[in-house]
């Protein structure tokens, strides 16, 4: 079992579904950011995404859109999240995901990103454009000690869903609702049905739930179908507003809180 199965599910075995919170590397202060992961950790966050700036983030909505522009306007790299990852890292041993897209990573050589990557204590990688049928030719060269964390959406047949299953490590990232990732204030019947059909569907991984997921109310309807949330825009656009520090960490803790009560199903 991977380093980050194995901490789901302990997390889970005391009846707690995990946080994993999103925050594009580099922003909103470049020289501040590895701060901002502490405090977000020691909010109540159980593991952190950390998304690599690119120019065409297709899987992202518009506030992580823009987090991500602002981050490279401050020319926020690969080598920089690389050394935010290393930063964190030491500072907790709670597990660290890098989101990244093909383009950056074969810029950078895919064989020293993975290595870079286990040095700066990564656990896991997330490239959304990467699909199953480029799985084997873009990950050969991984290497044992990274979770290479696949997707499935709304519209992935039940046969795809159990290939993913069986190729994704650490977990599988379901997309809750089709389109980009954005805070979503109503959730339909098909969401629903469609979390709990991916849920039946896999035998190997545990399954974290993705995109939408904004308030403690989502996270407490949702946990029967899922063994932990990723929450990304909801952080992003409190920072990108501006608001106080202390006010989007208190969205984090209340998030975490409802995480708690979650009955493990």
């Amino acid at each position: 079992m991977s380093y980050i199965s194995e901490y789901i599910e302990q997390l889970n075995k005391k009846n707690r579904k995990v946080l994993s919170i999103f925050l594009t590397g580099g922003f909103p202060d470049r020289n501040k950011f590895t701060d901002l992961a502490k405090n977000v950790l020691d909010a109540g966050a159980d593991m952190l995404e950390l998304g690599i700036p690119f120019s065409d983030p297709l899987a992202d909505g518009p506030v992580i859109q823009a987090s991500s522009k602002i981050a490279l306007d401050k020319s926020v790299n690969i080598k920089d999240v690389l050394k935010y990852s290393e930063g964190i890292s030491a500072y907790s041993n709670k597990p660290i995901i890098l989101m990244g897209y093909a383009n950056p990573i074969r810029k950078y050589g895919i064989k020293n990103f993975f290595r870079d990557a286990v040095n700066s204590g990564v656990r896991g990688l997330i490239v959304p454009d990467v699909p199953l049928e480029e799985y084997v030719s873009f990950f050969k060269d991984q290497t044992i000690n990274l979770d290479i964390i696949l997707l499935t959406t709304p519209t992935s047949s039940n046969e795809r869903i159990q290939n993913i299953d069986a190729k994704s490590n650490g977990f599988v990232y379901c997309v809750s609702a089709a389109g980009t990732t954005g805070i979503k204030n109503n959730f339909t019947y098909g969401t629903t049905e469609n979390l709990r059909r991916t849920y039946s569907l896999l035998k190997k991984n545990k399954m974290l739930i993705g995109f939408g997921i904004s308030k403690p109310e989502d996270v407490i309807n949702f946990s029967p179908f899922c063994d932990g949330v990723i929450v990304g825009s909801r952080i992003m656009k409190s920072l990108l507003d501006g608001d106080k520090l202390d006010d989007t960490l208190k969205i984090i803790s209340d998030l975490s809180d409802a995480c708690d009560i979650a009955p493990n199903h």
